[in-house]
Protein backbone atom coordinates (compact mmCIF):
# COMPACT_ATOMS: atom_id res chain seq x y z
CA UNK A 1 0.00 0.00 0.00
CA UNK A 2 2.90 2.45 0.62
CA UNK A 3 4.38 1.71 -2.65
CA UNK A 4 1.39 2.31 -4.49
CA UNK A 5 0.74 5.77 -2.24
CA UNK A 6 4.13 6.77 -3.01
CA UNK A 7 3.31 6.23 -6.79
CA UNK A 8 0.28 8.24 -6.75
CA UNK A 9 2.18 11.04 -5.16
CA UNK A 10 5.18 11.15 -7.46
CA UNK A 11 2.62 11.05 -9.98
CA UNK A 12 0.43 13.71 -9.01
CA UNK A 13 3.65 15.92 -8.24
CA UNK A 14 4.46 15.45 -12.12
CA UNK A 15 0.57 16.07 -13.14
CA UNK A 16 0.85 19.61 -11.27
CA UNK A 17 4.14 20.65 -13.02
CA UNK A 18 2.21 19.77 -16.23
CA UNK A 19 -0.56 22.13 -15.37
CA UNK A 20 -2.72 19.01 -15.34
CA UNK A 21 -5.92 20.22 -13.10
CA UNK A 22 -6.44 17.63 -10.41
CA UNK A 23 -9.52 15.14 -10.43
CA UNK A 24 -12.13 16.48 -7.43
CA UNK A 25 -12.64 12.41 -6.71
CA UNK A 26 -10.28 9.48 -7.06
CA UNK A 27 -12.01 6.52 -6.27
CA UNK A 28 -10.78 3.23 -5.51
CA UNK A 29 -11.73 -0.33 -6.69
CA UNK A 30 -11.19 -1.68 -3.35
CA UNK A 31 -13.57 1.03 -2.19
CA UNK A 32 -16.28 -0.30 -3.74
CA UNK A 33 -17.01 -3.79 -3.63
CA UNK A 34 -20.46 -3.10 -3.03
CA UNK A 35 -21.43 -1.03 -6.09
CA UNK A 36 -19.57 -3.79 -7.99
CA UNK A 37 -21.40 -6.78 -6.60
CA UNK A 38 -25.18 -4.94 -7.05
CA UNK A 39 -23.93 -4.15 -10.89
CA UNK A 40 -23.24 -7.92 -11.42
CA UNK A 41 -26.29 -9.30 -9.89
CA UNK A 42 -28.53 -6.95 -12.54
CA UNK A 43 -26.44 -8.42 -15.66
CA UNK A 44 -27.41 -12.08 -14.00
CA UNK A 45 -30.92 -11.15 -13.30
CA UNK A 46 -30.99 -9.47 -17.28
CA UNK A 47 -29.55 -12.68 -18.42
CA UNK A 48 -26.40 -11.96 -19.71
CA UNK A 49 -24.47 -13.57 -16.94
CA UNK A 50 -23.43 -16.55 -15.22
CA UNK A 51 -21.92 -18.01 -12.19
CA UNK A 52 -19.57 -21.12 -12.82
CA UNK A 53 -17.63 -22.41 -9.99
CA UNK A 54 -17.51 -19.65 -7.96
CA UNK A 55 -17.01 -17.00 -10.72
CA UNK A 56 -19.20 -14.97 -12.15
CA UNK A 57 -18.81 -14.77 -16.44
CA UNK A 58 -20.56 -12.20 -18.97
CA UNK A 59 -21.92 -13.94 -21.73
CA UNK A 60 -20.71 -12.32 -24.36
CA UNK A 61 -22.82 -14.33 -27.42
CA UNK A 62 -25.60 -13.91 -25.79
CA UNK A 63 -25.34 -10.23 -25.34
CA UNK A 64 -23.44 -9.90 -29.21
CA UNK A 65 -27.09 -11.27 -30.40
CA UNK A 66 -28.18 -7.15 -30.24
CA UNK A 67 -25.48 -6.35 -32.72
CA UNK A 68 -23.67 -4.16 -30.02
CA UNK A 69 -20.33 -5.82 -29.00
CA UNK A 70 -17.50 -4.61 -31.06
CA UNK A 71 -19.37 -1.38 -32.00
CA UNK A 72 -16.55 0.46 -30.67
CA UNK A 73 -13.09 -1.63 -31.71
CA UNK A 74 -15.25 -2.09 -35.17
CA UNK A 75 -14.41 -5.61 -34.39
CA UNK A 76 -17.33 -8.37 -35.67
CA UNK A 77 -17.97 -10.71 -33.08
CA UNK A 78 -18.69 -14.07 -35.47
CA UNK A 79 -15.05 -13.40 -36.79
CA UNK A 80 -13.81 -13.30 -33.27
CA UNK A 81 -15.57 -16.34 -32.29
CA UNK A 82 -14.65 -18.29 -35.24
CA UNK A 83 -10.79 -16.98 -34.68
CA UNK A 84 -10.88 -18.07 -31.21
CA UNK A 85 -9.58 -20.62 -29.95
CA UNK A 86 -9.89 -22.83 -26.33
CA UNK A 87 -7.41 -22.46 -24.13
CA UNK A 88 -6.64 -24.51 -20.79
CA UNK A 89 -8.17 -23.45 -17.73
CA UNK A 90 -11.31 -22.07 -19.72
CA UNK A 91 -13.93 -25.14 -19.40
CA UNK A 92 -15.65 -23.37 -16.74
CA UNK A 93 -16.97 -20.60 -19.54
CA UNK A 94 -19.90 -21.20 -21.76
CA UNK A 95 -17.73 -19.06 -24.50
CA UNK A 96 -14.19 -18.20 -25.30
CA UNK A 97 -15.09 -14.87 -25.49
CA UNK A 98 -16.93 -14.37 -22.34
CA UNK A 99 -14.98 -12.38 -19.63
CA UNK A 100 -15.13 -12.36 -15.84
CA UNK A 101 -17.29 -10.30 -14.15
CA UNK A 102 -16.18 -12.11 -10.55
CA UNK A 103 -13.56 -14.07 -9.85
CA UNK A 104 -13.24 -16.95 -7.56
CA UNK A 105 -10.12 -16.64 -5.57
CA UNK A 106 -7.37 -19.48 -4.87
CA UNK A 107 -6.18 -20.46 -1.76
CA UNK A 108 -3.36 -18.02 -2.50
CA UNK A 109 -4.96 -15.12 -3.70
CA UNK A 110 -4.33 -12.36 -1.88
CA UNK A 111 -7.51 -10.10 -2.79
CA UNK A 112 -10.58 -11.87 -1.53
CA UNK A 113 -13.98 -10.75 -0.68
CA UNK A 114 -17.17 -12.62 0.27
CA UNK A 115 -20.19 -12.34 -2.34
CA UNK A 116 -23.28 -14.35 -3.42
CA UNK A 117 -20.84 -16.67 -5.27
CA UNK A 118 -18.17 -17.31 -2.65
CA UNK A 119 -14.83 -15.41 -2.31
CA UNK A 120 -13.66 -13.49 -4.84
CA UNK A 121 -12.49 -10.52 -6.26
CA UNK A 122 -13.94 -8.25 -9.17
CA UNK A 123 -12.92 -8.69 -12.71
CA UNK A 124 -10.76 -6.28 -15.04
CA UNK A 125 -13.98 -3.87 -16.23
CA UNK A 126 -16.44 -4.12 -13.78
CA UNK A 127 -14.97 -1.51 -11.43
CA UNK A 128 -15.01 1.53 -14.15
CA UNK A 129 -18.94 0.82 -15.08
CA UNK A 130 -19.72 0.57 -10.88
CA UNK A 131 -17.87 3.68 -10.27
CA UNK A 132 -18.35 5.92 -13.29
CA UNK A 133 -22.19 5.87 -12.40
CA UNK A 134 -21.94 6.21 -8.81
CA UNK A 135 -19.92 9.47 -9.49
CA UNK A 136 -20.92 10.62 -12.81
CA UNK A 137 -24.00 9.09 -13.18
CA UNK A 138 -26.41 7.17 -15.57
CA UNK A 139 -24.94 8.99 -18.76
CA UNK A 140 -22.05 11.14 -18.84
CA UNK A 141 -20.44 12.83 -22.05
CA UNK A 142 -16.64 11.78 -22.39
CA UNK A 143 -14.36 8.83 -21.38
CA UNK A 144 -10.94 8.66 -22.03
CA UNK A 145 -7.94 5.87 -22.55
CA UNK A 146 -5.21 4.47 -24.06
CA UNK A 147 -5.91 3.00 -27.72
CA UNK A 148 -4.62 -0.39 -26.01
CA UNK A 149 -7.61 0.17 -24.13
CA UNK A 150 -10.33 0.55 -26.37
CA UNK A 151 -10.21 -3.51 -27.20
CA UNK A 152 -11.59 -5.42 -24.98
CA UNK A 153 -11.68 -3.30 -22.03
CA UNK A 154 -13.63 -0.47 -23.17
CA UNK A 155 -16.03 -2.88 -25.08
CA UNK A 156 -16.18 -5.03 -22.43
CA UNK A 157 -17.29 -1.62 -19.96
CA UNK A 158 -20.25 -0.92 -22.98
CA UNK A 159 -21.39 -4.48 -23.09
CA UNK A 160 -21.71 -5.07 -18.89
CA UNK A 161 -22.62 -1.45 -18.83
CA UNK A 162 -25.86 -2.24 -21.42
CA UNK A 163 -26.39 -5.59 -20.11
CA UNK A 164 -26.93 -3.86 -16.63
CA UNK A 165 -28.41 -0.85 -16.75
CA UNK A 166 -29.79 -1.05 -20.05
CA UNK A 167 -28.25 1.63 -22.13
CA UNK A 168 -24.53 3.22 -23.18
CA UNK A 169 -22.10 4.88 -20.23
CA UNK A 170 -20.51 7.52 -22.39
CA UNK A 171 -21.20 9.75 -25.43
CA UNK A 172 -18.15 9.99 -26.51
CA UNK A 173 -14.85 7.64 -26.37
CA UNK A 174 -11.37 9.41 -26.85
CA UNK A 175 -8.64 6.91 -27.21
CA UNK A 176 -5.02 8.88 -27.17
CA UNK A 177 -2.27 6.91 -29.42
CA UNK A 178 0.78 5.47 -28.28
CA UNK A 179 4.47 7.05 -27.24
CA UNK A 180 7.04 6.15 -29.20
CA UNK A 181 11.13 7.52 -28.46
CA UNK A 182 13.13 8.27 -31.90
CA UNK A 183 10.38 6.14 -33.92
CA UNK A 184 10.56 3.32 -31.55
CA UNK A 185 7.93 1.76 -29.35
CA UNK A 186 8.90 2.93 -25.68
CA UNK A 187 9.52 -0.18 -23.53
CA UNK A 188 11.99 -0.70 -20.42
CA UNK A 189 13.49 -3.98 -22.93
CA UNK A 190 14.50 -1.73 -25.34
CA UNK A 191 15.92 0.84 -22.80
CA UNK A 192 13.97 3.61 -23.91
CA UNK A 193 11.48 4.33 -21.21
CA UNK A 194 11.27 7.10 -20.01
CA UNK A 195 9.36 9.00 -16.82
CA UNK A 196 8.03 12.49 -16.59
CA UNK A 197 10.38 13.04 -13.82
CA UNK A 198 13.91 12.36 -15.91
CA UNK A 199 12.61 14.26 -18.41
CA UNK A 200 12.15 16.93 -16.63
CA UNK A 201 15.99 16.57 -15.17
CA UNK A 202 17.47 15.58 -17.88
CA UNK A 203 19.08 12.17 -16.36
CA UNK A 204 18.43 9.40 -19.24
CA UNK A 205 21.34 8.28 -20.94
CA UNK A 206 18.75 9.24 -24.72
CA UNK A 207 18.05 12.49 -23.46
CA UNK A 208 20.87 15.27 -24.09
CA UNK A 209 19.44 17.79 -21.61
CA UNK A 210 16.55 18.69 -19.47
CA UNK A 211 13.26 19.80 -20.75
CA UNK A 212 10.93 21.70 -18.70
CA UNK A 213 7.05 20.61 -18.06
CA UNK A 214 5.52 23.41 -20.14
CA UNK A 215 8.12 22.23 -22.81
CA UNK A 216 6.33 18.60 -22.53
CA UNK A 217 2.93 19.80 -22.37
CA UNK A 218 3.67 21.78 -25.68
CA UNK A 219 4.82 19.23 -27.52
CA UNK A 220 2.09 16.84 -26.73
CA UNK A 221 -0.48 19.79 -27.83
CA UNK A 222 1.26 19.57 -31.45
CA UNK A 223 -0.49 16.11 -32.32
CA UNK A 224 -3.68 15.74 -32.19
CA UNK A 225 -4.16 12.99 -29.00
CA UNK A 226 -4.76 10.43 -31.81
CA UNK A 227 -1.77 10.71 -33.72
CA UNK A 228 1.45 8.61 -32.09
CA UNK A 229 3.70 10.80 -30.00
CA UNK A 230 7.21 10.42 -31.02
CA UNK A 231 10.02 11.75 -28.46
CA UNK A 232 13.80 12.88 -29.31
CA UNK A 233 15.56 15.35 -28.41
CA UNK A 234 15.31 17.46 -31.70
CA UNK A 235 11.42 17.45 -31.55
CA UNK A 236 11.21 18.49 -27.57
CA UNK A 237 14.51 21.10 -28.42
CA UNK A 238 11.83 22.44 -31.35
CA UNK A 239 8.88 22.51 -28.89
CA UNK A 240 10.70 24.24 -25.87
CA UNK A 241 11.48 27.18 -28.81
CA UNK A 242 8.07 27.14 -29.94
CA UNK A 243 6.61 27.18 -27.03
CA UNK A 244 8.97 30.23 -26.26
CA UNK A 245 7.56 32.50 -28.92
CA UNK A 246 4.07 31.66 -27.88
CA UNK A 247 4.70 33.00 -24.87
CA UNK A 248 6.58 36.32 -25.57
CA UNK A 249 3.50 36.47 -27.82
CA UNK A 250 1.52 36.23 -24.60
CA UNK A 251 3.34 38.60 -22.96
CA UNK A 252 3.76 41.14 -25.92
CA UNK A 253 0.38 41.24 -26.35
CA UNK A 254 -0.67 42.20 -22.97
CA UNK A 255 1.25 45.41 -23.02
CA UNK A 256 -0.79 46.56 -26.50
CA UNK A 257 -3.40 48.96 -26.10
CA UNK A 258 -5.51 49.47 -28.94
CA UNK A 259 -4.48 53.05 -31.25
CA UNK A 260 -7.84 55.30 -32.65
CA UNK A 261 -9.10 53.87 -35.92
CA UNK A 262 -6.47 55.36 -39.01
CA UNK A 263 -7.53 54.12 -41.52
CA UNK A 264 -9.62 50.41 -42.14
CA UNK A 265 -7.02 47.41 -43.51
CA UNK A 266 -9.44 44.54 -44.63
CA UNK A 267 -6.91 42.50 -45.31
CA UNK A 268 -5.51 42.40 -41.97
CA UNK A 269 -8.84 42.32 -40.36
CA UNK A 270 -9.59 39.22 -42.10
CA UNK A 271 -6.33 37.35 -41.42
CA UNK A 272 -6.78 38.13 -38.01
CA UNK A 273 -10.65 36.73 -37.90
CA UNK A 274 -9.85 33.84 -39.86
CA UNK A 275 -6.58 32.75 -37.84
CA UNK A 276 -9.66 33.23 -34.31
CA UNK A 277 -12.70 31.55 -35.99
CA UNK A 278 -9.52 28.76 -37.08
CA UNK A 279 -8.60 28.05 -33.27
CA UNK A 280 -12.27 27.26 -32.21
CA UNK A 281 -12.58 25.17 -35.38
CA UNK A 282 -9.22 23.56 -34.96
CA UNK A 283 -10.80 22.02 -31.15
CA UNK A 284 -13.98 21.42 -32.41
CA UNK A 285 -13.14 19.11 -34.73
CA UNK A 286 -12.31 15.82 -32.43
CA UNK A 287 -9.73 18.15 -30.44
CA UNK A 288 -7.34 18.70 -32.78
CA UNK A 289 -4.85 21.14 -30.72
CA UNK A 290 -2.35 20.87 -33.85
CA UNK A 291 -4.50 22.97 -35.31
CA UNK A 292 -5.19 25.35 -33.17
CA UNK A 293 -1.95 26.05 -32.28
CA UNK A 294 -1.43 26.79 -36.19
CA UNK A 295 -3.78 29.44 -35.80
CA UNK A 296 -2.12 30.76 -32.67
CA UNK A 297 1.08 31.57 -34.62
CA UNK A 298 -0.85 33.20 -37.44
CA UNK A 299 -2.24 35.33 -34.77
CA UNK A 300 1.29 35.72 -33.29
CA UNK A 301 3.04 37.14 -36.36
CA UNK A 302 0.18 39.90 -36.30
CA UNK A 303 1.35 40.48 -32.37
CA UNK A 304 4.89 40.96 -33.84
CA UNK A 305 4.21 42.96 -36.15
CA UNK A 306 2.09 45.02 -34.17
CA UNK A 307 5.24 45.54 -31.42
CA UNK A 308 7.78 45.84 -34.19
CA UNK A 309 4.82 49.05 -35.30
CA UNK A 310 2.34 50.21 -32.99
CA UNK A 311 0.94 52.44 -35.34
CA UNK A 312 -0.09 49.46 -37.64
CA UNK A 313 -3.09 48.64 -34.58
CA UNK A 314 -4.53 51.59 -36.33
CA UNK A 315 -5.15 49.77 -39.44
CA UNK A 316 -7.50 47.62 -37.11
CA UNK A 317 -11.14 48.47 -35.56
CA UNK A 318 -11.38 47.99 -32.11
CA UNK A 319 -13.60 44.88 -31.95
CA UNK A 320 -11.13 43.11 -34.12
CA UNK A 321 -8.17 44.17 -31.70
CA UNK A 322 -9.61 43.45 -28.52
CA UNK A 323 -11.06 39.43 -30.20
CA UNK A 324 -7.33 39.09 -31.41
CA UNK A 325 -5.82 39.87 -27.75
CA UNK A 326 -8.88 37.86 -25.99
CA UNK A 327 -8.80 34.71 -28.09
CA UNK A 328 -4.94 34.31 -28.03
CA UNK A 329 -5.00 34.44 -24.24
CA UNK A 330 -8.01 32.63 -24.12
CA UNK A 331 -6.78 29.59 -25.74
CA UNK A 332 -3.16 29.66 -24.45
CA UNK A 333 -3.96 30.00 -20.73
CA UNK A 334 -6.78 28.22 -20.47
CA UNK A 335 -7.84 26.10 -23.04
CA UNK A 336 -4.37 25.12 -23.98
CA UNK A 337 -3.41 25.82 -20.21
CA UNK A 338 0.15 26.49 -20.94
CA UNK A 339 1.54 29.25 -18.36
CA UNK A 340 4.54 31.04 -17.81
CA UNK A 341 7.45 28.83 -16.23
CA UNK A 342 9.23 31.94 -14.73
CA UNK A 343 7.86 32.66 -11.44
CA UNK A 344 6.80 36.08 -10.66
CA UNK A 345 9.12 37.22 -8.71
CA UNK A 346 11.99 36.31 -11.73
CA UNK A 347 9.78 38.10 -13.95
CA UNK A 348 9.89 41.83 -11.69
CA UNK A 349 13.94 41.04 -11.23
CA UNK A 350 14.18 41.02 -14.96
CA UNK A 351 11.93 44.38 -15.23
CA UNK A 352 13.75 45.84 -12.79
CA UNK A 353 17.33 44.58 -14.40
CA UNK A 354 15.71 46.25 -17.87
CA UNK A 355 15.20 49.56 -16.47
CA UNK A 356 18.99 49.46 -15.19
CA UNK A 357 20.50 48.24 -18.40
CA UNK A 358 18.53 51.43 -20.31
CA UNK A 359 20.06 53.64 -17.35
CA UNK A 360 23.56 52.45 -17.88
CA UNK A 361 23.65 52.56 -21.71
CA UNK A 362 22.07 55.79 -21.76
CA UNK A 363 24.88 56.89 -19.61
CA UNK A 364 27.28 55.02 -21.55
CA UNK A 365 28.36 52.67 -18.70
CA UNK A 366 29.22 50.03 -21.09
CA UNK A 367 31.01 47.38 -18.72
CA UNK A 368 27.35 47.48 -16.66
CA UNK A 369 25.47 46.65 -19.85
CA UNK A 370 27.45 43.82 -20.10
CA UNK A 371 26.99 42.39 -17.12
CA UNK A 372 23.50 42.93 -17.33
CA UNK A 373 23.18 40.85 -20.55
CA UNK A 374 25.60 38.01 -19.03
CA UNK A 375 22.49 37.33 -16.74
CA UNK A 376 20.04 37.63 -19.15
CA UNK A 377 21.47 35.59 -21.44
CA UNK A 378 22.48 32.73 -18.36
CA UNK A 379 18.72 32.97 -17.52
CA UNK A 380 17.69 31.80 -21.46
CA UNK A 381 16.56 35.69 -21.77
CA UNK A 382 17.39 38.29 -24.32
CA UNK A 383 17.63 42.07 -24.62
CA UNK A 384 15.82 43.35 -27.51
CA UNK A 385 16.90 46.66 -28.41
CA UNK A 386 14.07 47.75 -31.32
CA UNK A 387 13.09 50.85 -32.83
CA UNK A 388 10.02 51.26 -30.25
CA UNK A 389 12.09 51.06 -27.08
CA UNK A 390 13.85 48.38 -25.56
CA UNK A 391 12.07 44.93 -24.21
CA UNK A 392 12.85 41.59 -23.32
CA UNK A 393 11.97 37.70 -24.36
CA UNK A 394 12.45 34.52 -23.62
CA UNK A 395 15.46 32.65 -25.58
CA UNK A 396 13.91 30.69 -28.71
Amino acid sequence: MEVAQNYLNSYREDMHLLNVLSPSIEPLATGHIIEQQELIKKIIDNGFAYESNGSVYFNVEKYGQSGDYGKLSGRILDEMISNSRKLDGQDEKHGSLDFALWKKASPEHIMRWTSPWGEGFPGWHIECSAMSRKYLGDYFDIHGGGMDLMFPHHEGEIAQNKAGYGHDLAKYWLHNNMVTVNGQKMGKSLGNFITLKEIFSGKHEVLEKAYSPMTVRFFILQAQYRSTVDFSNEALKAAGKAYNRIMNGLRILKQLSYISKTATNTEAIKNIKEACDGCYSGMNDDFNTAVTISHLFNLLKKINAYQLNTSLIGELDEKTFNRMKETYRLFVEDILGLVDENPSDKVALTESLLELYKEYKADKQYNKVDQIRTWFKEQKLVIKDMKTGVTWAYEE
